[in-house]
């Protein structure tokens, strides 16, 4: 083999996929046993390339890396990873931004119905033995409601449609000159807060939009309202999402990503029967998953062999003095 690849964690259930790519590109893999950061720095010390899901590849592993070209993202966001670092290193950093624009929005939709009909508590019920058709509240019709994107990538827009098809208005927060047909622009998230029945989160984690959704903003939103999450977990205010949901200031949330994540077992949105938990899979299907790790495996191999890759997130440094691909100069 002539180059190495660090893999820190990985999305699927064995290294079949990555392997296949990697393999016949001359790419041996070196597999962390656990993602402390002791043990990644230590392991990158001496690869060409790190692949990584959702292990913490911070600053302190990056400096212990001098041979390494590139990190390629096993997913979308990039909260992980301490790009900017990577940037003045000279590093390429890639993610997969489509690998599960579907399963993200079905899932999203999932939780919603589930929170609309109310079947976490019917179907507790049903299970333990009872047969209550009456559980309060009532479940809630969405048809002439209000659906707002907060957020109009491809996993916001490829909602729109589905939520048009239950008969919903929908109105977003996202560049103009991109809207979906049939969404109405708000000019601000106290806008779409103002107006919209459900509420769904579709951006990438950053420091201006952690906790884009608080105190101030739960209150702003009616209180007959849900909050979807599928993005990531720090653009919610998990101890104020709770005070709001004790309070009834609004009447309900479905998160598949949480702050911290996991929650505690013994956390109170864990139990609230207002409430819909699911582990971070949204991301997650047979084809997705083998769509992701082949993508992120090829990115490396293209990095690692002189070729640009697809889906570079810092291309700034391509036309940095510290490229370390310095083949692919700008």
């Amino acid at each position: 083999m002539t180059f190495k690849v660090l893999i820190t964690d990985h999305p699927g259930a064995t290294l079949a996929v990555e392997r296949s790519v990697f393999e016949p590109a001359g790419i041996e893999v070196v597999l962390a046993e656990s993602t402390d950061p002791e043990e990644l720095a230590t392991l990158a010390g001496d690869v060409d390339a790190i692949a990584t899901c959702f292990a913490e590849v911070t600053a302190d592993i990056l400096d212990r890396a001098p041979k390494c070209r590139t990190i390629a993202r096993f997913g979308v966001g990039l909260d992980n990873i301490d790009v900017a670092r990577a940037t003045e290193l000279g590093m390429i950093v890639t993610n997969v931004p489509v690998y599960c624009v579907d399963e993200v929005a079905d899932h999203t939709l999932m939780l919603i119905l589930a929170l609309a009909r109310r079947l976490v508590p019917f179907a507790r019920d049903t299970a333990s033995g009872g047969w209550n058709r009456s559980l309060e509240p009532t479940p809630i019709r969405l048809r002439g409601k209000t659906f707002g994107a907060v957020g109009l990538g491809s996993i916001g827009s490829a909602l729109v449609p589905r939520m048009q098809s239950l008969g919903m208005n929908v109105v977003g927060l996202g560049r103009r000159s991109t809207l979906p047909a049939g969404v109405t622009a708000m000019d601000s998230l106290g806008d779409l807060l103002a107006v919209a029945d459900v509420v769904s989160l579709h951006l990438p984690l950053s420091a201006s939009t952690r906790h884009i959704i608080g105190g101030r903003e739960l209150a702003a939103m009616k209180t007959t309202a849900l909050l979807i999450n599928t993005s990531r977990g720090g653009l919610v205010d998990s101890e104020a999402l709770t005070a709001a949901l004790r309070a009834g200031r609004i009447a309900g949330a479905a998160l598949d990503v949480t702050e911290p994540e996991p929650l505690a077992g013994s956390h109170p949105l864990r139990s609230m029967s207002n409430v819909v938990l699911t582990p971070h899979y949204a991301f997650s299907s047979d084809g997705s998953m083998a769509d992701l790790s082949r993508t992120a495996a090829q990115h490396v191999v293209e990095v690692v062999h002189g070729r640009l890759p697809d889906d570079v997130v810092n291309p700034s440094v391509l036309s940095s003095p510290t490229l370390r691909a310095a083949e692919l100069a700008s």
